[in-house]
């Protein structure tokens, strides 16, 4: 096994997100948050020695996140929310930072680009 030099962030659906995935028109999915918030969004972050330093780095990417959460249900930005700022996003997102990550396979990381927002 082998420590990562990167903390991760899990980022967790909250009710007005699934309010608004309820809202949405076509939806005929029976949506309940725990079903949200069982296999969700997990990013890494820079290394840090306090979970303040991890919020503080989601806080400047939280735009990017909120329109990554918000694409992988609907891509049509016609559809999402109007307010996505940093209170927002805060509001329709539980964030767990955690500061340790360990690799446990023995073989490269591949990287892909995500969605450019």
């Amino acid at each position: 096994m082998y420590f990562v030099d990167r903390s991760v962030a899990v980022i967790k659906p909250k009710q007005p997100f699934l309010d608004w995935l309820n809202q949405a028109p076509d939806n005929d999915m029976d949506l309940a948050l725990d079903s949200l918030r069982t296999d969700c969004t997990v990013i890494l972050l820079p290394e840090f020695d306090e979970p303040e330093e991890g919020v503080a780095y989601i806080d400047e990417i939280y735009e990017q996140l909120f329109k990554m959460e918000l694409a992988s249900w609907y891509e049509d930005e016609a559809l999402w929310p109007k307010d996505l700022s940093l209170k927002a996003f805060w509001e329709w997102f539980d964030v767990e930072i955690h500061s340790t990550l360990i690799d446990s396979v023995d073989a490269d990381i591949s990287n892909t680009p995500a969605i450019d927002l």
